[in-house]
């Protein structure tokens, strides 16, 4: 921690899997021993200890980084006051995650979720009421290749972010700290129709995917599959726009079309969870769906069945 900056910009990235090592593996490249902006990392076990002893080694479509972040920890005492949190565990990990990092959260720092699903800022905001959360989402192909090393593929990594609260100065100012990181990223205006477009495909594409136990393209290749993610996808748009959400009316179009132009064997981070018998992220996913349709007297028979049926598949794995 000796190599800490006292008037910096400090950002703490918690999780350095996929998502966070792709984007706070390039933050960290770039900030390297910075006076202006400061780059940590919070992450355990052979992983951190790899980054901690070379560096974590990003492989990525436009070249490969040695990302040297300030400090890593998975010491909660080790931790100090930061500007931004940013966020990117697995779902159903946030709670306990947040818990970890406590003492790194002030009466000034910023919560950025970069997780699958809509309900995280919800669910941060139970946990510390009075902290600014923004709302995020990321395009990113990445995954950990190795202890140290986090490989991205596919070229798009782009991040979404933004506040309902109209916090201009402040999203103009990270917005800045990313882009100069060579980060796509964009401070949206709409960012809640920008984070449940995302939502509306990851969604149905995990709860079909999870249900049926095959890819993108042996779902789309055979009518009646074909049909389901269409019913999937056509409940989910009337749960946004119940709750106030409006999203284009050629959005259902657009994404089977996007979903067919994906290479065939293309499944879910969440099927694949199902098929290592792990965690998932079916409240998050599809349960939240559900949730949300009862809450708001939408009708979402299809999404209830696979609910049922995905809940019972995880009871029999926990046994």
């Amino acid at each position: 921690m000796e190599n800490r900056q006292t008037d910096s910009y400090k950002i703490l990235i918690l999780g350095i899997g996929g998502v966070g090592g792709y984007f706070g593996g390039k933050l960290a490249a770039h900030y390297t021993g910075s006076p202006e902006v400061e780059i940590g990392f919070f992450a355990r076990g052979a992983h951190a200890d790899a980054i901690a002893k070379n560096g974590l080694d990003l492989q990525t479509t436009q070249g490969n980084l040695t990302a040297r972040p300030a400090y890593i920890t998975d010491d909660p005492d080790k931790l100090q006051p930061v500007d931004l949190l940013i966020c990117c565990v697995k779902s159903y990990d946030l709670e306990d995650s947040l818990q970890r990092v406590r003492s790194c959260i002030s009466h000034s720092t910023i919560i950025l979720p970069l997780l699958n699903g809509v309900d995280a800022t919800a669910r941060i905001q139970k946990i510390f009421p009075g902290t600014e959360v923004w709302d995020g989402c990321v395009y990113v192909v990445a995954r950990l290749a190795a202890p140290g090393v986090v490989k991205e593929s596919a070229g798009m990594g782009l991040l979404y972010f933004g506040s309902t609260k109209n916090e201009f100065d402040k999203l103009r100012r990270v917005e800045n700290i990313f882009r100069k990181a060579g980060i796509k990223a964009e401070a949206a205006s709409d960012i809640m129709q920008t984070i449940w477009t995302k939502f509306l495909f990851i969604s149905a594409v995990a709860t079909a995917t999870s249900y049926l136990n095959t890819s993108m393209g042996a779902i789309l290749e055979k009518e009646d599959r074909r049909q389901l993610l269409l019913s999937l996808l056509k409940e989910l748009q009337a749960v946004a726009k119940a709750k106030g959400v409006i999203l284009s009316d050629d959005i259902i179009p657009a994404m089977l079309q996007r979903m067919a132009m994906l290479p065939y064997e293309t499944t879910s981070s969440m099927h694949s969870d199902f098929q290592k018998g792990g965690k998932t992220e079916l409240e998050s996913l599809t349960g939240y769906v559900v949730r949300e349709g009862k809450a708001h007297q939408v009708p979402v028979p299809n999404y209830e069945k696979l609910y049922a049926s995905l809940q019972e598949r995880s009871k029999q794995h926990s046994m």
